[in-house]
């Protein structure tokens, strides 16, 4: 990847080009880690709660229409959290939003563990799927504000794999701790660790540059902030800030979002989001149900399910090095066009069980990375003073795939298809995501911002709408 000229000794910096222009610190790469860890703890909450519910049914005679009702109300209550968050986290600040947030989830989540009837668990589940919702879009912006350009992408691909890492490390806690000790325990466990995060992100994440500066934080503080993520270099050189990019002086961060020059972009962000968590819910869903219809073992059918987590665990931890290298747009194009590929061949092969294994490790290579490569290209779209916001709403968008893919992959079941023809059906809106994925590219090169001669920093190619501090 080609680089511009370093500055000339005495030339003055902003905050942001002060972050491109030298490469990842400790502390930057143990931010990095922080994000990770948070994704976990999303991932962890996602198998706990799945575990959890069947017991409350059964302990506490609990109908399923109200363990239903339950469920659908925690979805909810983490598509307002992250919808809220954004905006807030962009005018207030990320790590106040952010440590909040998981302050909120792992407290509630924690507090269900004493619950001893299921409205009391309802209340305190609620709460938790708010401080869910928050965390994150405003831990995915912490991570890429902090980032240098050259390397954002890849580090924001790399914290959210995470939350397929904290779904398979929920599996296993659940098949030690429930048996063993109880649901209220493993509620206990997934609720105390993530509070460690909150001590590690209070004092060893600072504000981030671009709420400073939107604050009006004098250069002093900025300076400070930046030589706590670098301190073996000099920052006298650096300077506000400024002002924000084309079309983004003074106006609120939805009104960035959703402005003339990047409605598009956010369209088929939305777009992206909702049919890629859509697509991966409903093969979870539902594969272990068809699966058995086309004559595999309860067993068998586990086992292709669990292909499919491994391959996303996989997958999402090498996507994040492959798009330090390659355009990320590539990339994505790529993901989408091995899952139709891999889709049509499984739908040919479903009464086989090992080359069903395969493609199944083989679409989980391919969905979850998909998804990961959008949250780095989301965290990239927006200008840093919307980028909380930017994240948050296209994850928003997100949250109602699966919700969306539940209704459809029902009707599907009861209608009595076949594995093969859902397989073939899942197709058609991969192929949307490939035309989004061409689109966004086609946008990105259109929007990328000139480089003046003598800029200071590193730039992916292409930037996407606008890569502001």
């Amino acid at each position: 990847m080609a680089t511009d000229p370093a500055p000339p000794p005495h030339h003055p910096l902003t905050p942001q080009e002060f972050i491109d222009a030298h490469p990842l610190s400790r502390r930057q790469w143990l931010i990095v880690v922080l994000g990770l860890l948070a994704m976990i703890a999303d991932g962890l909450d996602a198998t706990v709660v799945s575990f959890v519910y069947p017991r409350i049914r059964d302990d506490w005679s609990t109908p399923m229409s109200t363990v239903t009702a339950l469920v659908t109300a925690g979805v909810l209550s983490m598509i307002v959290g992250g919808a809220a968050a954004g905006p807030l986290a962009d005018r207030y600040g990320r790590k106040s939003v952010a440590v909040a947030g998981i302050a909120v989830f792992a407290t509630a989540t924690a507090g269900m563990s004493l619950a001893q009837n299921v409205t009391v668990f309802a209340v305190l589940r609620l709460t938790a799927c708010l401080g869910l919702g928050a965390i994150l879009p405003t831990v995915m912006a912490l991570v890429a504000d902090w980032t240098p350009a050259a390397r954002r992408v890849q580090c924001v691909a790399l914290a959210f794999s995470g939350v397929t890492g904290g779904i398979v490390l929920g599996g296993v806690l659940a098949s030690l701790l429930v048996p063993a000790a109880g649901w209220q325990v493993l509620l206990a466990v997934s609720g105390l660790a993530p509070l460690l995060l909150v001590p590690a992100l209070w004092r060893l994440v600072p504000e981030t540059v671009g709420v400073l500066t939107a604050r009006g934080a004098g250069i002093e503080r900025i300076r400070a902030a930046l030589a706590t993520v670098a301190p073996h270099h000099d920052t006298s050189r650096v300077r506000h800030a400024p002002a924000p990019g084309p079309g983004h002086a003074g106006r609120r961060p939805a009104g960035v979002v959703l402005s003339r020059r990047l409605a598009r972009t956010t369209l088929w962000l939305w777009v992206s989001f909702f049919l890629g968590q859509a697509i991966g819910a409903g093969l979870i869903t539902y594969l272990p149900l068809l699966a058995e219809r086309t004559g595999l073992s309860a067993a068998q059918a586990a086992v292709a399910t669990a292909a499919f987590g491994w391959g996303g665990l996989v997958g999402q931890l090498s996507v994040s090095f492959v798009l330090k290298r390659h355009d990320r747009f590539r990339v994505l194009v790529t993901l989408w066009a091995a899952s139709i590929a891999a889709l049509v061949a499984a739908s040919a092969t479903t009464a086989h069980f090992a080359a069903l294994i395969a493609l199944m490790f083989t679409l989980g290579l391919c969905l979850p990375a998909a998804n990961s490569a959008l949250q780095a290209i989301a965290a990239v779209a927006y200008p840093a003073s919307a980028r909380a916001t930017g994240v948050s709403w296209a994850n928003t968008a997100g949250k109602l795939g699966p919700v969306a893919s539940g209704l459809l992959g029902g009707l599907m079941v009861d209608a009595g298809w076949s594995l093969a023809t859902v397989l073939l059906t899942l197709t058609v809106p991969v192929a949307v995501c490939v035309a989004a994925a061409v689109a966004l590219a086609t946008l990105g090169r259109r929007h990328a911002p000139a480089t003046p001669a003598a800029t200071t920093a590193p730039h992916p190619a292409p930037l996407l709408a606008a890569d502001q501090p």
